[in-house]
């Protein structure tokens, strides 16, 4: 948990600043110990998605894969050197 939460301040908060909301399905990923701590700790808001609007879980899941594919992009590019 204190790595993920390291790890988490170092990559994405220092590049991005702390969001004042996140929108999250309803994944157990998402409804973790992690993500309610650093709502707590940094005064932002997560907001769940709900089974009766799949349109929010379809935004979601493309915005995971378009993350994933600029991930992937990026260790291509940069992860041999």
């Amino acid at each position: 948990m204190e790595k993920l939460t390291r790890l988490y301040l170092k990559e994405i908060m220092c590049r991005h600043g702390i969001p004042a909301s996140i929108i999250l399905n309803q994944d157990s990923h998402f409804t973790s110990r992690f993500w309610r701590s650093l709502q707590e700790a940094l005064g932002m808001n997560l907001d769940m998605s709900t089974t009766y609007h799949p349109q929010t879980n379809g935004q979601s899941e493309r915005t995971i894969q378009t993350l994933k594919d600029m991930l992937l992009a990026y260790m291509i590019d940069f992860g041999s050197s």
